[in-house]
């Protein structure tokens, strides 16, 4: 959450796009209000994301009640996608769909590191198997040009789960793609 929070001499509520596997949105996990399950409810509840312009991406991962997904836009006003309709809609329409969401607004992209399948990522702690393929998110990257993008990170890479360095590779790709969706803005393209 402290990347959430504004520099003191700005206004900062930026959408967020979120490739993630996980809600992390719950109001408690393991009885706890504030750990890695629940920082976005908590951002969203201090007014530090734009919901009605935040998606999202990639939802596969355990649940534990029948609406912990469709809470996200009822009870949150958050937008999702989960790996299924990333499978359904195709690369492109996706980025489509996460640019309409967006808007022209500022946005922040999360990127956690087990929305991948682990068969192309497996350095992380919550692997979550039958996600989409680095292929297919690098495309969706790709095709995220024009957003204004503020930030951006790239989580949940362990190296020591890693042996290979395959998911290090495709971390430090990711944090490429996303530097250059900021270059290419910067240049009008």
């Amino acid at each position: 959450m402290p990347r959430s929070r504004p520099p003191s001499s700005r206004s900062w509520r930026p959408a967020w796009s979120r490739s993630y596997s996980h809600t992390d949105a719950w109001d408690a996990y393991f009885g706890e209000k504030y750990n890695h399950g629940t920082w976005m409810r908590r951002a969203i509840e201090e007014g530090l994301v734009d919901v009605d312009h935040s998606i999202e991406v990639g939802l596969r991962g355990s649940i534990y009640e029948a609406d912990d997904w469709t809470g996200l836009r009822t009870e949150l006003g958050l937008e999702y996608l989960t790996t299924e309709d990333i499978f359904r809609l195709g690369p492109a329409a996706v980025a489509a769909a996460i640019r309409d969401r967006v808007g022209d607004r500022p946005a922040f992209i999360s990127f956690d590191i087990d929305v991948v399948d682990p068969a192309y990522a497996p350095g992380t702690g919550t692997p979550e198997a039958g996600g989409p393929s680095a292929h297919d998110l690098l495309a969706i990257l790709r095709a995220l040009t024009g957003i204004d993008f503020v930030g951006f990170d790239v989580v949940e890479v362990i190296p020591a789960y890693d042996p290979a360095g395959q998911t290090a590779t495709l971390a430090a790709n990711l944090a490429y793609e996303m530097l250059s969706l900021v270059a290419l803005r910067r240049a009008g393209r």
